[in-house]
């Protein structure tokens, strides 16, 4: 009987958690930067193209499209998830050249963004 409380408070608590992180995953802000790695194959298995609208994430799911906007001049992306990372602390993301060109930072290298989410 013991045991099952114990198991039954572990699965009730968990379920409170999962909406938590599951949001977080969903909208975060932090810092962004850009990857040309022309040709070689992300993590997902496709080639790389820095003329797609692409990114790499640590979470999402591939194929998972987010609206990536830019913190210092508003502009935004709607790009697809097809790798993993970025492995800089701070970064949520890597935006491929293109979409990096459209935010207004390809010079720069890096920016704070916010993303959500849509699909």
């Amino acid at each position: 009987m013991r045991v099952f409380l114990i198991v039954f408070s572990l699965v009730f608590l968990a379920g409170f958690f999962v909406p938590i992180v599951e949001s977080q995953a969903a909208k975060q802000c932090g810092g962004a930067s850009w990857y040309d790695f022309k040709g070689r194959k992300t993590a997902s298995g496709e080639r790389m193209n820095p003329n797609a609208m692409t990114a790499a994430h640590r979470k999402l799911r591939f194929g998972t499209k987010v609206r990536v906007t830019n913190r210092r001049n508003g502009r935004s992306v709607v790009v697809r998830i097809n790798d993993r990372g970025p492995f800089i602390r701070g970064r949520v993301i890597d935006l491929s050249k293109a979409a990096a060109a459209r935010l207004g930072y390809l010079r720069r290298g890096h920016t704070s963004v916010c993303i959500q989410k849509i699909g």
